[in-house]
């Protein structure tokens, strides 16, 4: 097979080559970038020497001569290759925000200041975000020319720490938001220099940054609408865990949230803390007398359980066991997504913590593992590496 790279002297687009140079069914590597158009990819990353040598093509005939095209690009400006990609009847996988909302230009157009060039695109896109939507994935593979919507850094960290409890209707409605911190590093913000990202600005500091604004906020917001819905109760395929005797609460389908990024001073990783309100059948609530600590141990292990079960197929989604919180240092530079589970010290909120690579899970991973589900290959192909250790 021969796979295409438009924009790859970019992180993401770097990083993408990095992981297909040893996937075992590619055959060849096509390599683009506007900005050093007619250079080499060993002279830009000199990582590559030995392994990688290409030269940079025109984003055109990479559309042309590969049979599946990745588009590492800034949002808005990769649509026209992948109509082309639609009238080759090759796969697209984009890495930006062009394709992850489907249909809703609205949304789009209000947090990205722009609207679609090709809306009737969306009729061969699906949102890349494999837990949720893998046998839609393979449905459209099948069907003809698919384009995926890479999902975003954020959204893939905070998304699949949600999913289990949105599903399994856990969250309490009218308690309050789900909140999300997470923490990223710097490659985030991409290759072209800032000066929030100058190692003197950044350096020693943790920061938050478009508190109340960040463009990812719609995209974690849909995702929780739908894993709350029914169609995420039906997706799941685990069996309801009644964590006490009283009925169960109606689910929350519409799901409210508070999202604050924040910049740390580290190459890669986001760790996300996610705040969960569990409904009064889960825990305590306003009134009752605080359970002993042994009864929120309990608690907590039958909820781990159910993210067990929930997961026990995934093979990126690794649930820790009791004592271990998950951390950016044990997912470097691999496709997993590492998910610890809490309770606070009264057991009404469920804490969840999430860790991945934002660029390999959180870009680049992820669009090789949507390659692979695409192409029927094993998910796992160019992706098996055991995380880095230091």
């Amino acid at each position: 097979m021969i796979a295409g790279i438009i924009g790859a002297t970019g992180y993401a687009g770097a990083e993408l080559a990095r992981l297909l140079s040893g996937h075992p069914k590619l055959e060849k590597l096509l390599l683009s970038s506007v900005s050093f158009e007619g250079d080499r990819i060993e002279n830009v990353y000199p990582n590559f020497l030995g392994r990688i040598s290409a030269a940079l093509l025109k984003p055109e005939e990479v559309v042309h001569e590969a049979d599946l095209v990745f588009a590492a690009l800034p949002s808005g400006v990769g649509e026209g290759f992948a109509k082309t990609a639609v009238e080759r009847k090759i796969p697209f996988i984009d890495l930006s925000a062009d394709f992850r909302f489907d249909d809703d230009e609205e949304t789009f157009r209000a947090w990205y200041g722009k609207g679609y060039v090709h809306p009737e695109l969306r009729e061969f896109s699906v949102y890349g975000l494999p837990e949720l939507n893998r046998k839609r994935i393979r449905e459209l593979a099948a069907a003809g020319p698919v384009i995926i919507g890479n999902p975003g850094c954020y959204p893939t960290g905070a998304s699949l720490g949600l999913f289990p409890a949105l599903a399994k209707g856990l969250a309490a409605s009218g308690a309050g938001p789900v909140i999300v911190n997470s923490v990223s590093g710097i490659t985030g913000g991409g290759r072209e220099p800032q000066r929030s990202f100058h190692f003197p600005e950044c350096s020693d500091s943790v920061s938050p940054y478009k508190v109340g604004a960040h463009r990812h906020t719609p995209e974690i917001s849909r995702n929780m609408e739908i894993m709350a819905g029914e169609a995420g109760a039906k997706l799941s395929g685990v069996p309801e865990v009644p964590l006490h005797d009283s009925p169960p609460e109606t689910k929350l389908h519409e799901p409210s949230l508070v999202f604050t990024p924040h910049l740390a001073p580290m190459n890669r990783g986001i760790l996300s803390t996610i705040y969960i309100p569990l409904k009064k059948d889960a825990g305590i609530h306003e009134g009752r007398p605080r359970p002993p600590a042994a009864g929120v141990e309990t608690l907590a292990g039958k909820i781990r359980q159910l993210y067990l079960d929930f997961y026990r197929d995934e093979p990126f989604v690794r649930i820790l066991p009791a004592g271990l919180y998950a951390a950016t240092n044990r997912v470097r530079q691999s496709n997993y997504c590492d998910i610890s589970v809490h309770l606070d010290h009264g057991g009404s909120m469920l804490i969840i913590v999430s860790a991945i690579d934002n660029m390999v899970k959180g870009a680049a991973g992820q669009a090789v593992q949507n390659m692979n589900i695409v192409m029927d290959f094993e998910e796992n192909s160019g992706l098996a590496a055991i995380p880095a250790l230091f």
